[in-house]
């Protein structure tokens, strides 16, 4: 169950002392608003890819290079998202991204989605993926991504 562990006062899991957090940010582009100026709900989905392909980064490699070198992909298959406040036109926005688990060929992600200006987190979510191969078969993360991924989650 992705919510087997969680903090107080939110639906995230667990995040020990240890574990890395990446803080990226956006701007609320027009274009992702409907008329009244509020952000539509699937862009949450498209900030959680943001935050996970820079944690990547941060960890010292960049996704395209795991799908070129190595031809692993992490396939979404599992993705919740939970709303508390909505993000508006112009808003600057801190996507606040965490490995949370890694297990074998499994990858967990949480998510916090705050408005820059005041710290008011606006979304929480998290996202389940599985490592495959560009055939679509299933596979273990090499030593040079899971060593990283491990510390990251704090386990190592």
């Amino acid at each position: 169950m992705l919510h087997d562990k969680l903090e107080a006062g939110n639906m995230l899991p667990l995040m020990t002392p240890e574990a890395h957090v990446c803080d990226a940010q956006v701007r609320v582009r027009y274009a992702e608003t409907d008329q009244m100026g509020v952000v539509y709900h699937s862009n949450y989905i498209v900030w959680f890819e943001v935050g996970r392909v820079e944690l990547l980064r941060q960890l010292g490699f960049t996704y395209r290079e795991m799908e070129k070198v190595d031809d692993i992909h992490i396939a979404v298959a599992d993705v919740h998202c939970r709303f508390k406040a909505p993000a508006m036109y112009d808003d600057l926005l801190t996507i606040r991204t965490r490995l949370v688990r890694v297990r074998g060929s499994v990858l967990h992600f949480a998510y916090q989605i705050l408005r820059a200006e005041d710290g008011k987190v606006l979304a929480e979510g998290e996202s389940v993926h599985i490592v495959v191969d560009s055939q679509f078969q299933r596979r273990h993360l090499p030593e040079k991504y899971l060593v990283p991924f491990l510390k990251a989650t704090g386990e190592s």
